[in-house]
């Protein structure tokens, strides 16, 4: 049975409360398709603020599906859960060509980064058909890769503001992608943790000097998927002082006075 975000139950808590891994915070969320230029239908969630404008899109990629990265890969979920309240930030989350999650199954089959060409399009392409304003592709590993291979070409490139990377693996991503990076001059803020097990922040530093533009963080003690909620809140904080242009901002809160619901798992 595919999940529906409406099914969140919610209810108003007595005072502040800590906000966990599982706390999902009030926004309109709804299931959502993704229409490929190759024909394929992709499975995903939009959640945007239950009320104000919306500050900043966020649209999502996530990391390798052959691996188990899917739309609800942690630091998406807890974006998702988030960031509409806490930020006023949309999140669109999707699954891949092939790829599987309680949403649902996005037809096709993984092409290695190849075919996924199409989904970044199509995800950019319902974020502007929706007028969703303030675009930002976020990466994740094998997300990096498509943020980095497709974010500086057309279409996409004059679609969004700019990207965030979370510990890229620079497999797939070559030299000529860097470079075409460079030349859009498009913000990359690129967060790299101290311990990552295929890109650490003294080699990032390096291999991104390519683009002048890009701004690598090193994250001492993290590792590649961010476990701990130490982790993924600083992914958090960094990802909403860039897409809001807020740099100054207070951290986003820890606790929680209002309607609350809880997710399964």
């Amino acid at each position: 049975m595919t999940f529906d975000p409406a099914s969140y139950e919610f209810s108003q808590s007595p005072g502040p409360v800590a906000i966990r891994a599982s706390t999902v915070l009030p926004a309109r969320r709804e299931n959502v398709e993704l229409q490929t230029g190759d024909g394929h239908t992709l499975v995903g969630e939009l959640a945007l603020p239950e009320s104000g404008p919306v500050r900043a899109t966020l649209i999502t990629l996530h990391p390798l599906p052959t691996h188990g990265g899917f739309m609800d890969s942690h630091v998406y979920r807890k974006a998702s859960y988030r960031l509409p309240a806490l930020a006023g930030v949309a999140v669109l989350r999707f699954n891949t060509r092939g790829t599987a999650s309680p949403r649902g199954t996005s037809t096709g089959a993984f092409e290695e980064g190849i075919g996924e060409r199409h989904d970044v399009e199509a995800a950019v392409r319902f974020a502007v058909d929706r007028g969703l304003p303030n675009r930002w592709l976020v990466g994740w590993s094998f997300g990096t890769e498509l943020a980095l291979m497709y974010g500086a070409t057309e279409p996409v490139a004059s679609q969004v503001e700019g990207a965030v990377l979370l510990s890229p693996p620079l497999h797939r991503a070559q030299e000529k992608h860097l470079q075409l990076w460079a030349d859009s001059g498009k913000p990359l803020t690129v967060l790299v943790p101290e311990h990552d097990d295929f890109l650490q922040p003294a080699d990032a530093t390096r291999r991104f000097s390519a683009v002048p533009q890009a701004r690598v963080l090193g994250v001492d003690g993290a590792k590649h998927l961010w476990v701990g909620e130490k982790y993924a809140a600083r992914v958090l904080n960094e990802i909403v002082a860039v897409v809001t242009g807020d740099a100054g901002h207070a951290p986003l809160p820890q606790e929680w006075e209002g309607p609350a619901a809880t997710a399964a798992g």
